[in-house]
């Protein structure tokens, strides 16, 4: 009988063997699996259905949506809106006094701008004037929209056409900076 359990005793020590090796050769190193898996063209965060609301006081500033928001990190921080945006610029009070939209628009967060391009419009209520080109920067530190390429307004007067405008994200006041256009002067 003793040596049955000499032989089972025998019989474990590789199962435990084996069973430890198991246990510490799992180990993943962080580098190797972002060399299987990273592609420094993917984006850092991914989100879908994306809003966000800028707030002071309580009452909204600004209120962003997208379809789909990508963020890359890498080489410097951009967040892309491929499938469209809308930006809702609010008074003081909260009441909606714009819009911006348009297909695509990035964020590129060091300098503080945001830049859309593609059917891009922006749109007073108050004024019922519209603003429609191409490409538009809006510096979001100091609340003013420009851009060099063409464009043209369109408000309750007439429209107006030029290359180039510089105005405030509410469009409350605008500058072109080659205009042309014709303008109904009623009194």
């Amino acid at each position: 009988m003793s040596r049955k359990r000499t032989k089972n005793k025998l019989y474990w020590i590789p199962v435990i063997t084996l069973m430890t090796g198991f246990l510490f050769s799992c180990v993943n190193d962080l580098n190797d699996v972002k060399k299987i898996s990273y592609d420094p063209k993917d984006p850092s965060e991914v989100t879908k259905d994306l809003e966000v609301f800028f707030t002071d006081s309580g009452y909204p500033k600004i209120r962003l949506y997208a379809k789909l928001s990508e963020t890359f990190n890498f080489p410097k921080e951009i967040t892309k809106f491929r499938k469209g945006l809308r930006v809702e610029f609010f008074n003081p009070d909260g009441t909606l006094v714009s819009t911006l939209t348009a297909q695509y628009g990035e964020i590129q967060t060091s300098e503080g701008i945001m830049v859309v391009r593609d059917s891009v419009e922006l749109y007073n209520f108050q004024k019922r004037q519209r603003l429609k080109t191409e490409e538009l920067i809006w510096n979001q530190k100091d609340s003013v929209i420009y851009t060099n390429k063409s464009v043209v307004v369109t408000e309750p007067k007439g429209i107006l056409y030029g290359q180039g405008i510089r105005t405030k994200q509410d469009f409350s006041e605008y500058t072109f900076i080659k205009p042309r256009g014709k303008i109904d002067m009623k009194k």
